[in-house]
């Protein structure tokens, strides 16, 4: 199987932790119940990459076995950092400021679940890139996955074993 690939429009939002409390059911019992600190605009952005995810894979069961996942998220950039005459020549070429790509990278693992793949610990393979939206580019996030083949994990992991020595 090939693999899909599709961009979401819109500003990121990172993925919010997890919070665990216990709450007593109507049955006498103790539940759990987690709650995502995220807010709204998170539940919006997690909606948009599920909608986009089921419409480039409208025919497609969740993918089985080892992935790997790229991900470009492209941030608009601050005001202050355009002049009159354009880009200031102080702007930073990365935005090394919050939200960490790896939060970003959680929204979007959490929003395919079960479109895209089963469980996103099948993702053994992540390619993260977060980026300024210049030049007319949109903000959003290009969302890349594909299967890895079984010969393929083998060579990565005798690969990650020469490290560790």
């Amino acid at each position: 199987m090939m693999g899909v690939e599709f961009f979401v429009p819109g500003s990121p939002v990172p993925g919010g932790s997890k919070r665990a409390f216990p709450v007593h059911g109507r049955d006498g019992r103790a539940h759990v119940s987690v709650v995502d600190d995220s807010g709204p605009k998170g539940q919006e952005w997690r909606a948009a990459i599920r909608f986009a995810a089921a419409a480039h894979t409208p025919a497609m069961r969740p993918l089985d076995g080892a992935l790997r996942l790229s991900l470009w998220f492209f941030v608009p950039r601050p005001q202050g950092h355009v002049g009159k005459r354009g880009l200031r020549p102080s702007a930073p070429t990365w935005p090394t400021t919050k939200p960490d790509v790896l939060k970003l990278a959680r929204a979007v693992e959490d929003a395919c679940t079960g479109i895209l793949w089963r469980d996103d610990a099948q993702i053994v393979d992540e390619d993260l890139h977060k980026l300024y939206a210049d030049g007319g580019a949109p903000i959003g996030v290009r969302v890349r996955v594909a299967p890895i083949a079984e010969r393929q994990g083998v060579l990565v992991g005798q690969e990650a074993g020469a490290w560790a020595r």
